[in-house]
């Protein structure tokens, strides 16, 4: 059981690639907390993992609720060993369209709300004698991509950055920090996006593996990296892309 006796922290964790990191980590023994806004798929996924898994709706955007989940951490674990910054939106909008407000909202989600999680989660690991801090980023945090629109790669860059930054500062406190960037993940909103049979040939044909990512390929990256096995990875970009980025 490679997250025996630690305790994680998933935001965006109710369904998608943060419920499938959620089990995977609970399969290798992790007590996991759920944070979503959805209140209702949250629980449910939180009742399916066991362990003393709970639910705590959190906006990431919100510093008070950042507040209120790391205190609900630490009054049932004691500890913070694992932080995931799942949560992220992508608004499809080309720069010369896009909305002000819109931008506006893709920085809070993407790129405040795993600046709040870090901020504080960083006194209760360090309490705890360390963690690891996991940001989900994207190939568009990596290269620019021509499918992807101009605002999501601006915040995924930038949390590829915050990542490097803290993994310097705080390693002197045992705790790690890195990203995952993966190509397309194979999800239901993915498929909707697949009934265009252009879109479906542009993505699998920039993937040298000439398939996309499963959210179990990417579990297993986020539990590899939240693992003692990766105890000597640090402010590591981890791309799980077929291939994609190294073109």
């Amino acid at each position: 059981m490679r997250l025996q006796h630690k305790t994680a922290l998933i935001t965006g964790g109710a369904q998608g690639l943060g419920a499938a990191i959620a089990r995977r980590f609970a399969e290798e023994g992790a007590r996991v907390v759920i944070c979503d806004l959805n209140a209702e798929i949250g629980e449910a996924t939180a009742a399916t993992l066991g362990g003393g898994a709970f639910f705590q709706r959190l906006d990431v955007a919100c510093e008070a609720d950042w507040k209120a989940a790391m205190a609900a951490v630490a009054e049932r674990f004691g500890r913070l060993d694992i932080l995931v910054n799942n949560a992220g939106i992508n608004i499809r909008e080309p720069i010369e369209e896009m909305a002000e407000g819109n931008f506006d909202k893709m920085l809070a989600i993407n790129v405040k709300g795993p600046f709040l999680g870090i901020k504080h989660a960083i006194p209760l690991m360090r309490k705890g004698g360390g963690g690891s801090i996991i940001n989900m980023s994207s190939i568009c945090g990596l290269v620019g991509h021509k499918y992807t629109t101009e605002a999501y790669t601006v915040t995924k860059g930038a949390v590829t950055l915050l990542t490097k930054t803290v993994g310097v500062r705080y390693a002197k406190d045992n705790i790690r920090c890195n990203s995952i960037h993966p190509s397309t993940v194979d999800t239901p909103l993915v498929q909707i996006l697949f009934q265009d049979p252009s879109k479906k040939e542009e993505r699998l044909g920039e993937v040298p593996l000439g398939r996309l990512a499963t959210e179990r390929d990417v579990a297993n990256a986020a539990l590899y990296l939240a693992s003692d096995e990766a105890a000597f990875l640090n402010g590591v970009a981890l791309p799980v892309d077929g291939g994609l980025t190294a073109y």
